[in-house]
């Protein structure tokens, strides 16, 4: 996952179109790239990139590939919208995940939110317990489910950080849940106390709402 923030919401779509003809425009740049996402910020500005990899050797090959296609897609793109900052990139492994019972009826998220959560020192362990925890929460929750579709945990791969990448129903379902809960989403319970207390979490976690954008796969 890599975010870009373009300034205005006026960039921002133009940065949507650009990417949406750069990406249009050109073959499927790697074998190994199973599927690539994007996402328009809730705020005007970012822009959310979610690319799903068969595996990081085929991310590697990709990244050094001198005719991947990479360097021309982004000059196209900051062509139609000069100064695009790049703030970031978070390579991740999906550890677990949850989703509300729906009586197997799939449910179409009408906002993603992302949720970053980093830790004091690099710990794979931690950032697995960190995660059973909160799923131990949502199955214990008095009002499991209410807005939230599902939920997607990511450990990253230098132990850092947790990403969550959770399905709401709308934007204002996770605005009301995060008002009636006080202290972020979940009810006061004893596990949700545990894990807002959850020792090695460290300050600077990250909260950003997106919808969906464009998604491109392989023909």
């Amino acid at each position: 996952m890599s975010t870009w923030s373009t300034g205005s919401p006026e960039r921002q779509r133009a940065t949507l179109d650009a990417i949406a003809r750069a990406w249009e425009s050109r073959p499927w740049p790697h074998e190994g790239l199973l599927s690539y996402t994007v996402y328009a910020g809730s705020d005007g500005s970012t822009v959310l990139h979610h690319s799903h990899w068969r595996d990081e050797e085929a991310h590697r090959e990709f990244s050094a590939g001198a005719r991947n296609g990479r360097d021309a897609r982004n000059a196209d793109i900051d062509a139609a919208v000069p100064g695009i900052e790049r703030l970031g990139l978070s390579k991740t492994r999906l550890y677990r995940s949850w989703s509300a019972g729906s009586g197997g009826e799939r449910r179409e998220p009408g906002a993603i939110v992302i949720v970053k959560v980093p830790f004091e020192h690099p710990d794979a362990d931690r950032q697995r317990a960190w995660v059973d925890g909160v799923l131990e929460a949502l199955g214990s929750d008095p009002v499991e489910g209410k807005g939230l579709i599902s939920a997607h945990f990511h450990a990253s791969t230098d132990g850092r950080e947790v990403v969550n990448y959770a399905e709401w129903e709308s934007e204002q379902a996770h605005i009301d849940a995060l008002a009636a809960a006080g202290e972020g989403v979940g009810s006061p319970t004893p596990q949700w106390r545990r894990v807002r207390a959850f020792p090695g979490v460290a300050p600077g976690g990250t909260v950003a709402r997106y919808r969906f954008a464009y998604g491109f796969v392989p023909s």
